[in-house]
């Protein structure tokens, strides 16, 4: 029997005899209230507290027998741990019919595990956050111990892929060794500088949809326009990429050479551009839930004394959502930070430390990805300075949430609804 056949099997016995342990259940409660005695639950919570004495102990040991198996620890045929699973499930089921009483706390128990399987779901999520913090961090110690802290931090120059391995006795005259570089300044500020582009364009555009489509748009053109917006949100990535290297390119250079200033067709404000064309839906889908959260007992006291619709806007409705429209700004840096396809389509691979948005840039993610499709062994420096950016990229993200948790709790302010 191979592994897929013993799933599917563990799943339909689990569907079929889960289901009759729960129908048994069910109708041993029913029958004990049918002569007149009072249940303590209802009998629904004594047919589910029989499905679960039937469930927890064949899944358990049929997840412990398939994770021994797939790791290798300890090997036996899996149609004998199928039947040890059933039997444990059974010997279960058998377990909680003989409690099934009148007195028995039905509701309690199920809702206890309930609980309990709530907990494990939230722990999930810790849990992942921790793995993945581990796994970054301690490949990065890895890194930090060939490439000094401070070179990466404060270097301005990025290009691991000069070094060439040749021992100093194996040095042939007049050629010297290309030590590797790992300054890590040329990459964020490339992030930093999309990024900000981006932010540019979506901020104003996303917050100014939304007060028109809460505070000004009859309900007919929000019922139309709102869902409109919000199909860029649905939009690949990479068809973002192909606009922004066919479309938008083209134009900033076309533009640019106006002006009378030179643009390679690679540069960083044709990303930032489309990147903050997609950001623009989560912004302005949030803000717009925010705004119109904001009770109307305000709107009506500004109107009241003597405010116009400008004017209520303005020093009322919008102080009241700052809180969420600040979480929508962080939720669009975010998108943006993460972003990697736009940028390899449009803006390219090479680092490059400028403060002119015309020339080509990079980001972290691409050169996280970078390091990590090539043929470098995995514990050599290239690929583990993906690990490094990542922990780079990471405390920055920290530190920008840590500010704005600041921004929202300097400015929340409490109303009464």
């Amino acid at each position: 029997m191979t592994l897929t056949e013993s799933i599917e099997y563990l799943f339909t016995g689990l569907a079929v005899f889960g289901s009759g342990a729960f129908a048994l259940g069910f109708h041993r409660a029913q029958k004990i209230s049918d002569q007149g005695i009072r249940l303590n639950s209802r009998a629904s919570h004594y047919g589910a507290y029989a499905l679960l004495w039937f469930a927890l102990p064949f899944i358990a040991l049929a997840s412990g027998a398939v994770l021994l198996h797939l790791q290798q620890i300890f090997t036996f045929p899996l149609g004998l741990a199928l039947l040890l699973a059933f039997a444990a499930g059974l010997l279960g089921w058998f377990h909680a019919m003989r409690k099934i009483s009148a007195g028995l706390r039905a509701r309690a128990a199920v809702e206890r595990v309930i609980a309990w399987a709530l907990l494990a779901a939230a722990s999930i999520s810790v849990l992942t956050t921790i793995g993945i913090v581990g796994s970054i961090f301690f490949e990065s110690v890895r890194f930090f111990h060939i490439v000094p802290l401070w070179d990466f931090i404060t270097g301005t120059e990025w290009a691991p892929e000069t070094a060439f391995i040749q021992s100093q006795g194996e040095a042939r005259a007049g050629e010297g060794f290309a030590e590797p570089k790992f300054g890590a300044v040329p990459i964020f500020a490339g992030t930093f500088m999309i990024t900000g582009i981006a932010m540019l364009v979506a901020v104003p555009i996303g917050v100014m949809s939304a007060v028109y489509m809460s505070e000004y748009a009859p309900r007919k053109v929000r019922a139309f326009a709102k869902p409109l917006l919000e199909i860029l949100a649905g939009i690949p990535t990479v068809v973002y990429g192909f606009f922004a290297a066919v479309t938008m390119a083209p134009l900033v250079v076309k533009a640019a050479e106006f002006m009378g200033l030179g643009a390679s067709f690679e540069n960083a404000l044709t990303p930032g551009i489309v990147m903050g064309i997609m950001i623009i839906p989560f912004i302005s889908s949030l803000s717009d839930d925010v705004i119109s959260a904001v009770p109307n007992s305000l709107r009506e006291g500004a109107l009241a004394l003597g405010s116009t619709r400008a004017e209520t806007i303005k020093k009322v409705v919008l102080p009241a959502a700052l809180p969420g429209i600040v979480s929508a700004v962080l939720l669009g840096v975010s998108r943006a930070v993460g972003e990697t396809m736009i940028v390899v389509m449009a803006a390219g691979l090479r680092p490059n430390l400028t403060w002119n948005p015309l020339e080509a840039m990079t980001t972290v993610t691409v050169r996280m990805v970078s390091s990590l499709v090539g043929d470098q062994a995995f514990d050599s420096p290239e690929t583990l300075s993906a690990f490094a950016l990542g922990l780079g990229l990471f405390v920055v993200t920290l530190v920008m949430n840590v500010i704005a948790a600041m921004v929202v709790r300097r400015f929340r302010q409490r109303y009464e609804l």
